[in-house]
């Protein structure tokens, strides 16, 4: 007996990862591609700002799944990252893994500014509020006591290592934004991360997560160093390859891309050992748990926003990106998993049945965090034991612990504790 045929449009035209979501898709035999302005289609793949959610769920016995929740961009976008982290009650109090950081808009938006004795009421009552004089304050303390002096400048909307600069002066930093005309992040920089010998390099990690319709979270089991190809230098703040391990970055500027490692990428495997033998201390009790605490931390207290269903070493959340490229190696596992969680789940393969009644689902996939590893003096993290090989759960208070036995190996749901 035949089983159900499916319809999927991709609007989408840049995604390699859901390229390869269309081509595995198509391979089942039980999906057909339709053109992008298809309104009858049972998935689409499209980007994060552009989705139809006002025309979603009205095609008369049609299960509609598309591949973000609405609002994804309180996560995704640095500013509104640095709001929600800020204003959340679950997150104000409590947050050790994100740097002191202020949102700043440039000077002719005229934008409130939020007076340096009450900022956080300011920008928990203001939809838009410029927080240099917040930042001035924090700047001139640091300074006077002697703690680090050096801050980074991003634009919110940046990507690629784009809108970026580095400096011990908050006047040039504040000066650089006001001229770039875009709305962007100050953020007290790392001055003294955790860094790869040889060579005496910075990296950031990043980690795959997929959230799905009925917002279970999973973390995909393998993750990427970028790494940078030149030794960091504290003392030189405009080389960007010493600071900024962006690939684009490191491939036009540096002389020794790829002297290290192959396109400047580390797997866990190769970092498991690194961390073991250089450090004495396990990726799976020492940086996995802080990574799952992060991502539990950050898709709870967003959850009633976009959710249909209303080591030795510190861990820091840098930024979240809605939409980054995958490393080329993890395509084929990465995008199966992606199927097999978040679409399969739905739309049951090489079975039939009734046709499906009228509702409307949707699909957040929430691809990477983009975290740095940070040499602290302060306490160390508790420890957990090494992870099971089965599934993860990751802690959001409404998720469901999964079944035994996972869809898919590559993909971990993400637990309570």
């Amino acid at each position: 007996m035949n089983g159900p045929m499916y319809t999927f449009v991709t609007r989408d035209d840049n995604s390699t990862v859901y390229a390869e979501v269309s081509k595995i898709l198509l391979s089942t035999g039980q999906w057909k591609r339709l053109k992008r302005d298809n309104p009858r289609f049972n998935l689409m793949l499209g980007e994060r700002n552009r989705l139809p959610f006002g025309r979603l769920g009205h095609e008369p016995g049609l299960v509609q799944l598309v591949n973000y929740y609405r609002g994804a961009d309180k996560l995704c976008r640095k500013a509104s990252l640095v709001k929600l982290i800020k204003t959340s009650p679950e997150l104000s109090d409590s947050c050790n893994w994100f740097p002191e950081s202020y949102i700043i808009y440039p000077t002719n938006l005229k934008t409130p500014v939020a007076p340096a004795t009450n900022g956080i009421s300011h920008l928990k009552s203001n939809p838009k509020t410029d927080e240099r004089e917040v930042f001035l304050a924090s700047y001139h303390s640091k300074k006077e006591s002697g703690e680090g002096t050096v801050w980074i400048a991003k634009s919110s909307a940046g990507a690629k290592g784009a809108g970026i600069l580095i400096s011990h002066d908050a006047n040039q930093l504040l000066e650089y934004i006001d001229n770039q005309g875009q709305v962007h992040v100050i953020q007290k920089y790392l001055e003294k991360p955790l860094l790869l010998e040889p060579g005496h390099r910075k990296f950031d990690i990043r980690s795959w997560v997929l959230v799905d319709h009925q917002y279970n979270i999973y973390l995909y089991r393998e993750g990427v160093l970028r790494t940078s190809s030149e030794p960091y230098n504290s003392s030189d703040l405009q080389d960007m390859t010493s600071h900024l391990t962006n690939h684009c970055i490191q491939k036009e500027h540096s002389h020794n891309y790829g002297r290290y490692e192959d396109g400047n990428e580390m797997f866990f495997d190769e970092f498991r050992l690194y961390l073991l033998n250089t450090h004495n201390i396990t990726l799976e009790t020492s940086v996995l748990p802080q990574i799952k605490q992060i991502i539990k931390s950050c898709l709870t207290c967003i959850e009633s926003t976009i959710s249909t269903k209303h080591l030795s070493y510190q861990m820091w959340l840098i930024e979240i990106n809605g939409a980054p490229a995958c490393a080329q190696k993890l395509y084929p596992e990465l995008c199966q998993g992606i199927v097999d969680v978040a679409v399969s789940s739905v739309f049951t393969l090489n079975s039939a049945g009734d046709s499906p009644s009228r509702f409307l689902i949707t699909l957040f996939f929430f691809p990477v965090l983009h975290l740095h590893l940070h040499t602290s003096s302060c306490s160390s993290p508790k420890l957990r034991g090494p992870l099971p090989r089965g599934p993860l759960s990751l802690g959001c208070k409404h998720t469901q612990i999964f079944p035994s036995s996972p869809p898919c190996s590559s993909f971990l749901l993400c637990p309570y504790s």
